[in-house]
């Protein structure tokens, strides 16, 4: 029944993966999708996997859809510590600096991506209790994030066989975990607590985001994904992980996980053989002759030009004055100048210092200010800068109190400060202002979780899926980062399955 599947409708089906999860399966893997796919069609009922195909290419997909189809077409071959040479980097030389480097703030932000079944992440949250003596004092967040349910079930358990520890030391099973009557393995509950599970498609997903924790990462290891997705795809991915890490961040793969897409943005650094990849701090300025002690005495003349409207008006006694500062303005960004656009351009380069040195003694239109202040308040945290964040943020409040946007912003800031009282007391206040805000319900739903109050968080997701109803699936949620009504509609309604199966 299998052979049914032509070459012709392989190749289409091949892309039609790709373009759904990131999974590539070129003609020389077609026998392994053949074979995923027979297995998933017989748990989504088509006794023909020819009909299967055909009804999976043209239906309106959902994460429940994807997940199972995941399930079958992904192998988690993994164990504790896996790339050997990757690990021996990170504990003798990254994690040492990285450490050092935050000893008077202590926090870390580390992510897994195509975590598998956890045995990545729990090794990181090893090496980490090995090395930090008083990690108790740390805010240490390890983001485990796979597309896989099966995988993300069992890492969330932390039991694990035998044969999860092949090639491992023998003081990782004695040391960190604890045997089962079953005869298998629980991670301590220390290291247990460490790792967020957490689904995330890579094709699909949007990240850096908040709203899916994948901002502001000092390290990412992404092993063993990269070699089954497309070259634009995991160029995409790259630079979304690029993104996503703070400045002298780094980007661990594995050795078939060959990047050329991280030439041009990543330094890639060689350490006895194995290259690791480092995000450079770049303090590129506006322009090459660019000088703020120069820009700063014109301030003055350049408000008053944008106050005009761009439109240049001499001032009697001022005019050689206010023609300079137009002179400055004309090198900065040109004649006709848009401040607006201007430092947009910069902020999605990540230049979130110069974004902030373009407006700073600039006189702002209302709508234009809103905007802007948002975006520095989101770069910052995405870069893991939460004091700039909160300032900014306290900046924007002070400007607009009753701007519910900025109330949900600062309490984002909160979250990732571990400040979760702060947090729930700006979502609600954020409701106040507006009672439509579905991503404040949202959020509130998350931190009720956390704290064991089901029944409120239910409510509160509740409170979010009736909003939604009023979106189309596709529609992007506002202040959402790109995330869709649809999409948000299947996180909530998987956090809720999640909790009532446990």
């Amino acid at each position: 029944m299998i052979s049914q599947i032509s070459d012709t409708i392989l190749s289409q089906l091949s892309e039609f993966i790709v373009s759904i999860m990131g999974l590539h399966f070129p003609e020389s893997k077609w026998s392994d999708l053949k074979r995923g796919i027979k297995s998933a069609s017989n748990e989504f009922g088509y006794k023909n996997p020819l009909e299967f195909v055909s009804w999976l290419m043209s239906a309106k997909l959902t994460r429940t859809h994807i997940e199972i189809l995941s399930s079958h077409l992904t192998v988690g071959e993994t164990y504790f510590f896996r790339n050997k040479k990757n690990f021996e980097i990170l504990e003798e030389q990254i994690l040492p600096e990285m450490i050092d480097s935050r000893k008077d703030v202590r926090y870390l932000r580390i992510w897994s991506a195509g975590c598998s079944s956890g045995e990545e992440a729990y090794s990181i949250a090893i090496l980490l209790k090995k090395i930090i003596s008083d990690i108790n004092d740390w805010k240490i967040t390890i983001l485990a994030t796979d597309i896989n349910p099966h995988f993300l079930k069992k890492g969330l358990a932390g039991i694990y066989t035998d044969w999860s520890f092949r090639s491992t030391p023998s003081w990782v099973k004695e040391g960190y975990f604890k045997k089962t009557k079953e005869g298998n393995y629980r991670i301590i509950p220390v290291l247990k607590n460490m790792v967020i599970f957490e689904y995330l498609n890579l094709a699909e997903d949007i990240y850096p985001s908040l709203l899916n924790n994948t901002n502001g990462m000092d390290i990412i290891f992404c092993h063993n994904v990269l070699m089954y997705f497309s070259p634009n795809l995991a160029s995409r991915v790259v630079n979304g992980f690029y993104n996503s890490l703070v400045d002298n961040g780094w980007l661990s793969v594995g050795p078939t996980d060959f990047i050329r897409s991280a030439a041009s943005k990543f330094a890639p650094v060689s350490i006895d053989e194995t290259v690791v990849y480092r995000k450079l701090s770049k303090k590129i300025r506006i322009s090459d002759d660019f000088q703020p002690e120069k820009f700063a005495p014109y301030i003055p003349f350049v408000k008053r030009w944008i106050d005009t409207d761009r439109h240049l008006k001499l001032v009697k006694g001022e005019e050689e004055e206010v023609i300079k500062a137009k002179d400055v303005i004309k090198k900065e960004g040109g004649e006709g100048m848009d401040l607006k656009k201007d430092v947009i351009k910069i902020f999605e380069q990540g230049r979130y210092d110069d974004a902030v040195r373009k407006i700073s003694g600039l006189s702002l239109k209302d709508e234009d200010k809103a905007e802007i202040l948002s975006m520095l308040v989101r770069g910052y945290a995405n870069q893991g800068r939460l004091n700039d964040a909160l300032k900014w943020c306290e900046e924007a409040i002070s400007s607009d109190k009753l701007n519910p946007y900025y109330h949900y912003l600062l309490a984002t800031i909160f979250i990732e400060q571990g400040r979760m009282m702060d947090a729930v007391k700006s979502l609600k206040k954020t409701i106040y202002l507006d009672n439509d805000f579905i991503l404040a319900y949202f959020m509130l739903g998350n931190l009720m979780v956390r704290r064991g109050k089901l029944k409120t968080s239910k409510r509160y997701f509740r409170n979010a899926i009736e909003l939604l109803s009023d979106y189309s699936d596709e529609e992007v949620i506002p202040e959402s980062d790109g995330i869709t009504a649809g999409r948000l509609s299947e996180i909530i309604e998987s956090i809720m399955v999640s909790e009532r199966t446990h």
